[in-house]
């Protein structure tokens, strides 16, 4: 099962480097992230939120293969190909995996304008590194689904890495 963590950065910019060293760990296994989304709350106080997994591009290629390997069965191979395309970004944009869009806006909300927060689901990662690496960017833990210890000691880790420093 995953752990959603949610960091706050006090500019729109952070949470994107933040999620740039995350995906470089994941790459020295470091950390295993299920999903990301970067929620931005801009100067006028409207909430975006950016997915790192864009399913709509992903429904739309597959159902397009499916499509087409569908309609040549039938000898209408582009009919095939258009509905599958069609099919599969539909269902790609109603498909909602990973964190859940309305609690990001939720939070998004509390954040101050000009503010942004990172929201990952780790499967598995070596948390002291992880912190470290990460504690040039000043973020401050908003949320977790961590146990009440797990959490404690999440805290107690980057306060001594902020002391160390």
């Amino acid at each position: 099962m995953s752990d959603l963590i949610v960091v706050g950065f006090q500019n729109k910019f952070e949470a994107e480097e933040a999620l740039l060293a995350l995906r470089k760990m994941e790459k020295e296994h470091l950390i295993d992230l299920e999903d990301a989304a970067i929620v931005v709350k801009n100067e006028k106080g409207k909430v975006k939120i950016k997915q790192t997994n864009d399913l709509v591009s992903e429904g739309t290629i597959s159902g397009s293969l499916w499509g087409a390997l569908i309609g040549l069965l039938f000898l209408e191979p582009l009919l095939g190909l258009a509905i599958g395309a069609a099919s599969g970004a539909l269902g790609g944009a109603l498909q909602d995996i990973g964190v859940n869009d309305s609690f990001m806006k939720e939070l998004g909300q509390t954040l101050q304008p000009g503010c942004s927060a990172l929201f990952i689901l780790v499967r598995q990662a070596t948390m002291d590194k992880v912190i470290e690496e990460l504690q040039p960017l000043n973020g401050k833990i908003l949320h977790t689904s961590l146990s009440k210890t797990d959490e404690a000691s999440l805290k107690e880790a980057i306060d001594k890495v902020k002391a160390e420093i």
